[in-house]
């Protein structure tokens, strides 16, 4: 089984700026809704801690392997439930240039594994509403600065 959820926002402000806030990782606790920590150094190829807590929902700690970490473009990882194939989850932040001092901010998850179905619902309210709350808030903080 396999779904995705997607959460894109226009943000007024350079892709620099919206990925200085994006990989401040420290902050996290004092912005961040939806994820509150990220730990370990994020290089292709790690493995880091991440702490979301979707609203309405328990929160999980689990330890994702970095996939992509392109300055100013893109963040990726992938994260297992227990073991892959269970509930895997490939997290992808996106920053795109419009060319005029904006930027389009995607974040999406490609969730695939034989516990797809029964975190259906989870995926659908909790997890959409952590995505979209973490976009309004990285598009406030952004654009503060």
């Amino acid at each position: 089984m396999a779904k995705e959820i997607k959460s894109t926002i226009l943000i007024h402000t350079s892709t620099e700026k919206v990925w200085s806030v994006l990989t401040n990782f420290e902050a996290y606790p004092q912005w961040n809704p939806f994820i509150k920590s990220i730990k370990g150094k994020v290089k292709v190829g790690n493995i880091i801690t991440a702490r979301i807590e979707p609203p309405q929902a328990k929160g999980m700690t689990f330890k994702p392997k970095v996939l992509v970490f392109d300055t100013n473009k893109e963040f990726r990882w992938m994260g297992h439930f227990l073991v892959p194939g269970l509930f895997d989850g490939e997290h992808i932040f996106e920053l795109i240039d419009n060319g005029n001092n904006t930027t389009r901010f995607n974040q999406n998850e490609k969730f695939k594994g034989i516990l797809v179905p029964l975190f259906k619902k989870m995926l659908d309210v909790n997890t959409v509403n952590g995505f979209n709350q973490m976009n309004e808030a990285l598009k406030n903080i952004a654009e503060e600065k």
